[in-house]
C-alpha cells in the first residue's frame, strides 16, 4: 500500500518541487501584482456600476476587448470631483491589487477624471435629453418672476466674490432682505447641498419665524465644465424643477450653460445680472411713480372740468321749476277746497248708519238671549246625570255577573287542588313503602353474593387444591418450585392435605398439622 503513494516515474510524482499552502500562493501573486503595479492610470470605459448602503462604490473598467473589477471606498468617492456613470470615459487612477476569497485582481481607484471634453459633453448631452424627455424643461411649467420680492433666497458660497456682487447690486438697485443658503459651489459635496438648500427654501412655512423667500437666486461665478459640474448633477436638476418659488439661475459666466439653467424659471447670465432681474431699481419707480401722479392730477383736474361743463349743458335744456310745480299747487288748491265738505257728509252717512244699527238694541233682548242660555245649560245637565246613571248601572250589572261566576269558579279550583293533594298523598306512601323495603331487599342481596363468593373462596382456596391431591414441598427458605432448588435444599418437607413428611438427612416422620399458607398467599393458590 505504501508503493503506492510514492514519487516516481509511474506515479506521476513531482519530485523535489516544493509544495504551496493555497494561501501562500495567494499571498505571493498578490505582492507581486501590488509590487508590479504600485500606482497606475487606467483608461476606459464604466460599465455596471453599483453603490451598496456601505458607501462604498463597485464598478468594471472596459475597453473592446478585456475589462477589470474596480473598487472604490467610500472615503475616496467623497473625495471624487466627478460621479462615474455607466457608459462614461474615464481615466481612473489607482493602484493593482487581488482579492484571494474569488481568486481575481482588481483596481483599488483614487481618482477619476473624464477622458476629455468630449466625453463629458456628450454624457452632459444625454443627461439632457433624458430630462427633457420626462418634461423637466417644458416652458409650461416656469412660474412668473414677483415684480417686487420682499425676500430673496441666494444659495451660493458665503466666501467668495458672488455674494457680494449680488448683495451690491441690490442695495443699489432697490434693498431687500436677503437670506443666504451657504453651499458647496464645486467639488462632490456641490449638488447635495445645493439641492438640500432649494428644497429646504421651499419648506420654510409662510408667515414662520424665518421669512420664506419670494424669489431664490442660484449663483456661482465662472469656471471650467469640470467646475460647473454640480450644477449638472440630476439631484439638483430636480430640486429646480420642483420648487415651488419662482428660481433664477446664475451659474458662470454669459456663455456658460448647465442643466439647471433648463430647470429653472429664469436664467441669468451672470450673477449680477441675476440681482438687476430679481428686483427693479427703485429711483426709475419713483421717477415713474412722480409721472404717474402727475398725470393722475392732470387727468382729475381736466375730468372735473368736463363733467361740470357737461351739468351745464344739460341744465339749460331742463324746464323751468315753476312750470313744472304750477299743476300740482292747483290740483293742492282745489283738493283742499273740496276736503272740508267731504268730511262733513262722509261724517253724517257713518252716523245714519250708526243710528239704524243701534235701534233695535234693547235691555229686554239681552235678557232673553240669557234666559235662553241659561235653560239649554239646564237641558244638557239633566242630560248629563241621565247618562251617568245608566253608565254607573250597567258597570254594576257587569260587576254582579262576574261575581256570580267568581264562587263557582273558586269552588271548582279548590275541587281539583283537593284531588290533586290526594293523588301526591298516594304517591307518597308508595314512595316510602319502596324506601322501607328496599334497604333490606339490598342487604339480602348482598348476603347472598357474599355466601356465594365464600363457597369460591373455600373451592380455589389452598386446602381444598391439597384435598384434591396436591402437594407442596418445603425447603429451607420456603416453597421449592425448581429441581436445581431441590437438589441444593439440606432438608425438604412434602405437604399433604393430612400432613407433612420430611425427607433428608433428618429422619422421616409425619407430623399432623394446620396447613401452613405459604409466604405471601392469602388462602388461595390465584
Amino acid at each position: 500500500m505504501s508503493d503506492l503513494f510514492e514519487d516516481g516515474p509511474e506515479t506521476g510524482g513531482t519530485g523535489n518541487s516544493p509544495e504551496f499552502t493555497v494561501s501562500e500562493l495567494s499571498g505571493a501573486v498578490k505582492r507581486v501584482i501590488e509590487g508590479e503595479f504600485g500606482l497606475v492610470r487606467v483608461r476606459g470605459e464604466i460599465g455596471r456600476v453599483s453603490r451598496p448602503a456601505s458607501g462604498h462604490m463597485y464598478f468594471d473598467l472596459k475597453d473592446d476587448r478585456a475589462v477589470i473589477a474596480a473598487i472604490s471606498w467610500k472615503g475616496q468617492v467623497a473625495k471624487m470631483q466627478v460621479r462615474p456613470e455607466e457608459g462614461m470615459e474615464v481615466v481612473a487612477t489607482g493602484r493593482m491589487t487581488t482579492f484571494p476569497g474569488q481568486s481575481k485582481y482588481q483596481l483599488i481607484v483614487e481618482d477619476i477624471a473624464p477622458a476629455g471634453a468630449g466625453a463629458l459633453m456628450a454624457m452632459l448631452e444625454a443627461r439632457r435629453k433624458a430630462l427633457a424627455a420626462e418634461g423637466l424643461f417644458d416652458a409650461g411649467r416656469k412660474r412668473p418672476l414677483p415684480y417686487l420680492p420682499e425676500v430673496i433666497g441666494v444659495v451660493t458660497s458665503p466666501s467668495g466674490a458672488v455674494i457680494r456682487d449680488i448683495l451690491h447690486r441690490l442695495r443699489d438697485r432697490f434693498p431687500r432682505h436677503v437670506l443666504v443658503w451657504p453651499v458647496a459651489v464645486q467639488g462632490q459635496a456641490c449638488a447635495p447641498e445645493v439641492a438640500a438648500a432649494i428644497r429646504g427654501f421651499n419648506a420654510i412655512a409662510p408667515g414662520g419665524a424665518i421669512p420664506r423667500p419670494d424669489v431664490i437666486i442660484v449663483a456661482r461665478g465662472g469656471g471650467s465644465l469640470e467646475d460647473l459640474w454640480g450644477f449638472n448633477e440630476e439631484a439638483v436638476v430636480r430640486a429646480a424643477a420642483e420648487s415651488q418659488i419662482p428660481l433664477i439661475s446664475a451659474v458662470g459666466h454669459e456663455t456658460d450653460t448647465t442643466l439647471i439653467d433648463h430647470a429653472s424659471d429664469r436664467r441669468a447670465p451672470t450673477p449680477t445680472a441675476a440681482a438687476e432681474i430679481a428686483v427693479p431699481v427703485r429711483l426709475d419707480l419713483l421717477a415713474g411713480l412722480d409721472g404717474q401722479g402727475a398725470r393722475l392730477s392732470r387727468a382729475l383736474t381736466q375730468g372735473l372740468g368736463l363733467r361740470g361743463q357737461r351739468l351745464r349743458d344739460l341744465g339749460r335744456a331742463l324746464p323751468r321749476l315753476e312750470s313744472l310745480t304750477q299743476g300740482a299747487e292747483q290740483r293742492f288748491d282745489l283738493w283742499s277746497g273740496r276736503l272740508g265738505g267731504a268730511l262733513a257728509l262722509a261724517t253724517s252717512a257713518k252716523r245714519a248708519a250708526f243710528d239704524r244699527l243701534a235701534a233695535p238694541m234693547r235691555p229686554r233682548l239681552l235678557l232673553d238671549m240669557v234666559a235662553r242660555r241659561r235653560d239649554r245649560l239646564a237641558e244638557y245637565g239633566r242630560a248629563l246625570e241621565l247618562a251617568q246613571a245608566r253608565r254607573s248601572e250597567r258597570a254594576g250589572e257587569r260587576l254582579d255577573a262576574l261575581v256570580a261566576r267568581l264562587a263557582p269558579a273558586l269552588t271548582r279550583a279548590f275541587t281539583d287542588a283537593g284531588r290533586d293533594i290526594a293523588r301526591s298523598r298516594e304517591k307518597l306512601g308508595g314512595l316510602d313503602a319502596r324506601l322501607q323495603a328496599t334497604p333490606a331487599q339490598r342487604l339480602a342481596d348482598l348476603g347472598k353474593r357474599l355466601e356465594a363468593l365464600d363457597r369460591m373462596r373455600q373451592t380455589l382456596g389452598y386446602a381444598e387444591t391439597l384435598r384434591r391431591g396436591y402437594a407442596v414441598v418445603w425447603g429451607d427458605g420456603g416453597v421449592v418450585t425448581s429441581r436445581s432448588a431441590a437438589e441444593a435444599a439440606k432438608s425438604l418437607e412434602i405437604e399433604f392435605h393430612d400432613g407433612r413428611l420430611a425427607i433428608g438427612a433428618h429422619p422421616a416422620k409425619s407430623t399432623k398439622s394446620a396447613p401452613r399458607k405459604p409466604p405471601g398467599e392469602q388462602g388461595s393458590l390465584f
